[in-house]
C-alpha cells in the first residue's frame, strides 16, 4: 500500500500547491478518525487505504482546479503505479458521487463516479467536511452548496452519504 511519505512525495513532485497538500493532510486526518470509529464499531475498513486515498484525493489539482481534477488525479496516479483501489478513491471523491448523465453534462468522461467501497465513502465524506484546512460541520457544507446553487438533489446526496458514513461510527 502507498505509504504516507510516498503519497506526499507524489503530491510535491506533481506540482501540487502547498495549500492543496495541507488540505489533503487535513482530509486524511479526519478520514482516519472516521475510519477508526467505523473499525471500532465492527466495520471492515482498511486504514492504510483510507490514508493513501485521502492524501491523494486532490492530486489532480496540480493540473486543474475544476471538477475534472478527480479524473486528472485518477489518470496521474494510475500512471505512477498507485494501487487501483487508491485511484478509485480519487476518481469517486467528488461530493457524494456523480452519475454518468451528470458526468456527461459536466464534460467528464461518461462514467459512474459514485463512491462504492466504505473507504471511498469515508474519503468523500471527510473531504466534504474540510474547507481549506478547516473542519466544518455537515450543515455548513450543505449551506455552502446551496449558496452556490447546487441542485437540491445533489445537496441531499451529500447529506445521505454523511448519514451513512456516520452511522458506521
Amino acid at each position: 500500500m502507498t505509504t504516507r511519505a510516498e503519497a506526499l512525495r507524489l503530491l510535491e513532485e506533481s506540482g501540487c500547491a502547498p495549500n492543496v497538500i495541507e488540505h489533503c493532510k487535513e482530509v486524511a486526518s479526519l478520514a482516519i478518525e472516521i475510519a477508526e470509529k467505523a473499525k471500532a464499531a465492527g466495520q471492515n475498513v482498511d486504514l492504510g487505504l483510507v490514508e493513501a486515498g485521502a492524501l491523494l484525493h486532490d492530486s489532480g489539482r496540480c493540473r486543474t482546479h475544476g471538477i475534472a481534477h478527480a479524473v486528472e488525479g485518477f489518470r496521474l496516479t494510475t500512471g505512477k503505479g498507485i494501487e487501483p483501489e487508491v485511484a478509485e478513491i480519487i476518481k469517486r471523491h467528488i461530493g457524494a458521487g456523480i452519475s454518468k448523465e451528470e458526468a456527461k453534462d459536466l464534460g467528464l468522461p461518461e462514467d459512474d463516479y459514485f463512491p462504492r467501497s466504505l473507504e471511498e465513502k469515508i474519503v468523500a465524506h471527510a473531504d466534504n467536511l474540510v474547507k481549506g484546512t478547516n473542519r466544518i460541520t455537515l450543515q455548513e457544507r450543505l449551506e455552502l452548496m446551496r449558496k452556490k446553487n447546487v441542485p437540491e438533489d445533489v445537496v441531499q446526496r451529500v447529506k445521505k452519504l454523511a448519514e451513512e458514513v456516520e452511522g458506521f461510527s
